[in-house]
C-alpha cells in the first residue's frame, strides 16, 4: 500500500469522524434560528427563539457567568499556593496529596453533590444561595488549576530561581510576587480558561444542587429542552456555544508551545 492511498485513507475517516461528531451540533445550532424545524431552512430563518430565550432565561446566564468568575477567582487563591507548595517540596506526601486532590474529578459529580447535601444541607440559608453551588464548582475545577500550575512550576528550576532572588535580598512575598507568578504566568492562565470552561458548562453536580431561582445555564438548557419548543432549545443551545467556543479556542491556543525567537 503506497503512501498516498493511505493517506487518503485515513484523512478520509478523519473527515467522516469530524462529521459524525460535528453535524449534529451544527444542525441543533441551525434549529434555533430557523422559523419551523421540521420544514427546514425553507421556512425561513429568525432570532425570535434567541430573544426569547434571552427574554427567559437571562438570569441563568448572568448566574453561570457570575459563578464561573467567583469560581476562578477560589481556585486561583486556593490553587496556585497549593501547587506553589507541592513543587517546592516534592515527596511521596506531596504526591499522595496531589492524587487525592483529583478525587472530586474521579467521583460522579452527583456523589459529590450527595454530599455536599448530607454535610451542608441543614444549613437553609447556604442550601439555598448561589454560594451552595459555587462550593461543588471550586471542588471540581480546583484540581484542574493546581494540576495546571503545578506543571509549570515542575518544569522550572524553581529552587535556584528563589535561592537567586533571596541572594540579592528579595522578601518571600517579593520572590513569590515578583519571581514565581511570572513564571508559571502560562499554567495560570490555561488553568483559569478550564477553570472558567469547566465552570459554566457543569451540569450533573449543579442539578443537584440547584433550586428553583439558582438555575444555572447548563440546567436552564435541560429545561428549555423538556419543557419549551425544540427551536427555543436549540436557541440555547446557540447561545451556549457562542459563549464557550472563544474560551476553548483561547485555550487551546495557550497550550501551544511558544516558538523561540531567534536572536
Amino acid at each position: 500500500m503506497n503512501r498516498p492511498f493511505l493517506f487518503t485513507v485515513q484523512l478520509a475517516l478523519t473527515l467522516l469522524v469530524a462529521a459524525f461528531l460535528v453535524v449534529p451540533v451544527l444542525m441543533s445550532m441551525l434549529a434555533g434560528v430557523t422559523a419551523n424545524f421540521f420544514q427546514g431552512i425553507s421556512s425561513g430563518l429568525t432570532l425570535r427563539w434567541v430573544w426569547q430565550v434571552l427574554d427567559l432565561y437571562a438570569d441563568t446566564l448572568a448566574l453561570s457567568l457570575g459563578l464561573a468568575l467567583a469560581c476562578l477567582v477560589c481556585t486561583l487563591i486556593l490553587g496556585v499556593p497549593a501547587a506553589y507548595a507541592l513543587a517546592r517540596r516534592p515527596s511521596r506526601l506531596t504526591r499522595l496529596i496531589e492524587e487525592l486532590l483529583v478525587v472530586p474529578v474521579a467521583v460522579p459529580g452527583l456523589a459529590t453533590a450527595l454530599a455536599l447535601l448530607i454535610a451542608y444541607g441543614g444549613f437553609r440559608e447556604f442550601r439555598t444561595s448561589a454560594a451552595f453551588i459555587l462550593v461543588g464548582h471550586v471542588l471540581f475545577t480546583l484540581p484542574f488549576m493546581i494540576r495546571a500550575v503545578l506543571a509549570v512550576l515542575s518544569s522550572i528550576d524553581l529552587k535556584t530561581l528563589e535561592e537567586g532572588a533571596r541572594s540579592l535580598g528579595a522578601s518571600f512575598p517579593q520572590r513569590f510576587f515578583g519571581v514565581i507568578l511570572p513564571n508559571c504566568r502560562s499554567g495560570i492562565l490555561a488553568g483559569s480558561l478550564m477553570v472558567v470552561t469547566l465552570s459554566i458548562g457543569e451540569f450533573n453536580l449543579t442539578w443537584m444542587l440547584h433550586t428553583p431561582l439558582t438555575k444555572t445555564l447548563p440546567v436552564g438548557l435541560a429545561d428549555s429542552y423538556a419543557s419549551m419548543r425544540l427551536e427555543i432549545g436549540s436557541a440555547y443551545t446557540l447561545i451556549f456555544f457562542v459563549m464557550i467556543l472563544p474560551l476553548l479556542l483561547a485555550m487551546q491556543a495557550l497550550s501551544r508551545p511558544r516558538r523561540r525567537k531567534e536572536t
